[in-house]
């Protein structure tokens, strides 16, 4: 749930996910209705630090992120299985 709005919610998703097999996925897994599908890429970061041994240099993942926004009245409870 995003703080501005309530009925947002953001998932991170396989970068090959398209919109509509978002929205789907989403509906089946948490029973709600998915009115709009945001998504985002993230391209990987280098990264680099000093040890011992010396400069270790890398990378990390790239990712996409989906923002769904559901139908007015319905919620996702993330915590009812645990």
């Amino acid at each position: 749930m995003t703080e501005r709005f309530n009925n947002r919610y953001a998932f991170v998703v396989v970068p090959s996910a398209n919109k509509y097999v978002i929205k789907d996925e989403v509906e089946k897994l948490y029973n709600v209705t998915v009115v709009k599908v945001n998504t985002m890429r993230y391209a990987g970061k280098n990264k680099s630090r000093y040890t011992k041994a010396g400069l270790i240099k890398g990378r990390t993942d790239a990712f996409k992120k989906a923002i769904v926004t559901l139908k007015d009245g319905d919620t996702i409870d993330f915590y009812s299985n645990i």
